[in-house]
């Protein structure tokens, strides 16, 4: 087994015991650091720096040299696994992602060949691969993919959406195209994390962004389903040690007892939901990541405080909570407030987990 010298985060994923609450921030790597902003200019583009493995690990770095994570997160997208198959992902200015053939219809799913999220992102082993080495051991490192049914949404509808009428409608008139659509991404997703463990990334987290506009049948059906037929897939063990799985719907909390029967280790909570009432609901049989509102940290660090101590105390006594935001860090951020949010949780939690 590699050392690894801070493995609380992977401890309190596996419900072992820990000294603290361990920490990490979606979205660590971002727009509200001004480094991080200097290196994206270097680049010159958005995928400018998800395709150089150097930039791509500096901006990985960037966040624990000012705070005291307890993990790293590989720097890439969600969305280039869509961009393997040839969809063409672009990024406009001010208007997010879009993709230049966005799938038209069955012919078009037909021809996706998933192994291309692995032969054609050498990019992100490369990048996976010297963020581990430059670690050296300090923290773990965190892979990722987006889910299934998240990346079909931008795939069929051609960029983000408000309503998903186009997907949404393949899915209801066209149901088994789209669940051949799902196989294929799913199969994609597990060949792409399965690299990323064996490449150097010792847990994975399913971003599943858009699961949560879903009905409820719906959900089980077109997203939960397949983030399950990805953890069967995926390798349960690396370097000795098992390699956890979060995963997180967006959305997602009147589902927290099936996502927490889905195969993974935890489940990432947004801050619609109680996660007092989530440990209740879920027992032991997971652990819980989360919870607190990324606007949160726009307030006052006296107020931020009180926010990590409501959630740790909602938690409780006991392992099993990575504390974390609810979603991805807001751009415009002062970063003295997420100092603020660390300080808290690293100063607090320890009196929850007994010596």
């Amino acid at each position: 087994m590699a050392d690894l010298k801070n493995d609380r985060f992977l401890r309190a994923l596996m419900r072992e015991p820990v000294d603290r609450t361990p920490l990490w921030m979606m979205r660590q790597a971002g727009r509200y650091l001004p480094e991080y902003r200097a290196t994206r200019q270097q680049a010159g583009s958005f995928m400018g720096l998800c395709t150089n493995p150097e930039l791509a690990c500096e901006v990985t770095l960037q966040p624990l040299r000012r705070y005291a994570m307890d993990a790293a997160i590989l720097f890439s997208d969600i969305l280039t696994i869509p961009d393997a198959m040839g969809l063409g992902l672009y990024f406009a200015e001010g208007e997010g992602p879009g993709f230049e053939r966005p799938l038209q219809g069955a012919a078009d799913i037909e021809a996706l060949e998933p192994e291309r999220a692995v032969s054609e992102l050498g990019y992100v082993m490369d990048a996976v691969a010297l963020i581990r080495r430059e670690l050296k051991g300090e923290v773990p490192l965190i892979g990722f993919s987006g889910s299934p049914w998240t990346l079909a949404t931008y795939m069929v509808e051609g960029g983000s959406s408000k309503d998903f009428a186009k997907v949404k409608a393949l899915a209801f008139n066209e149901p088994a195209v789209m669940h051949s659509l799902l196989e294929k991404l799913a199969d994609a997703v597990a060949l792409y994390l399965g690299a990323q463990v064996a490449h150097g990334a010792q847990a994975l987290q399913i971003f599943d962004t858009w699961g949560g506009a879903l009905s409820h049948a719906a959900y089980r059906e077109f997203s939960l389903n397949y983030m399950g037929r990805i953890i069967e897939q995926l390798p349960k063990t690396a370097e000795g040690r098992r390699v956890p799985v979060i995963v997180f719907t967006k959305g997602g909390g009147q589902w927290l007892e099936a996502i927490a029967d889905c195969g993974a280790d935890a489940v990432g909570l947004d801050w619609t939901t109680d996660i007092g009432d989530a440990r209740r609901r879920v027992g032991d049989r997971v652990a819980l990541q989360g919870n607190m509102d990324p606007s949160m940290l726009f307030a006052s660090p006296e107020r931020i405080r009180e926010e990590v101590t409501t959630i740790l105390e909602g938690f409780g006594a006991g392992t099993g909570h990575i504390f974390n935001l609810g979603h991805g860090i807001t751009p415009g951020v002062n970063p003295d407030h997420v100092s603020a949010m660390v300080d808290a949780v690293t100063g607090l939690s320890g009196q929850y987990h007994a010596p």
